[in-house]
């Protein structure tokens, strides 16, 4: 693969109990130090930031072999939990749910169901993760669109409209 160099700026005002900016081209965000770790709380902390990464990576792979297969694939939506346990060792599982076209065959969910499973094993922020010993699963879900929007319903249920 050819080299691609990614440039960020960061800004951070203050103290511990400050925050700061990431940008990139496409990126924008507030950082800051957890409360419980003696910060404001009053932005993204750096558990988010990694398993957002993962969850990007997840989604985009997943969406790119979707289109791929060409599958009559209406939306897609998903949710990931992560845990962090002792010593702030993550471990990342998402539900991805893709919604197919009314005229779905049973192979055509067979494929999602397989791409579901593959989009995790090529997931290059997922597979990183996974060699430094992070736990991270998928538990997919396909259904067929029953004249329901369940991608529009998720998009108002989880306010993600913006």
């Amino acid at each position: 693969m050819a080299e691609h160099k990614i440039n960020m700026n960061t800004v951070w005002y203050k103290n511990a109990k400050g925050d700061g900016r990431i940008q990139s081209d496409n990126l924008k965000t507030k950082i800051a130090i957890p409360v419980p770790k003696g910060g404001s709380g009053e932005g993204a902390e750096p558990q988010q930031l990694l398993i957002s990464s993962a969850v990007a990576c997840y989604t985009m792979t997943l969406a790119y072999m979707l289109d791929r297969k060409k599958m009559p694939v209406t939306g897609f939506f998903m949710d990931t939990e992560g845990t962090l346990s002792k010593g702030d060792h993550p471990s990342i599982t998402h539900h991805p749910h893709v919604v197919l076209a009314p005229d779905a065959t049973k192979e055509d969910v067979a494929m999602v169901e397989e791409l579901i499973v593959q989009a995790d094993r090529d997931c290059h922020i997922g597979q990183l993760l996974k060699k430094a010993g992070v736990p991270v699963d998928t538990h997919g879900k396909v259904s067929i669109e029953s004249g329901e929007d369940a991608t529009s319903n998720y998009i108002e249920e989880h306010g993600l409209d913006w």
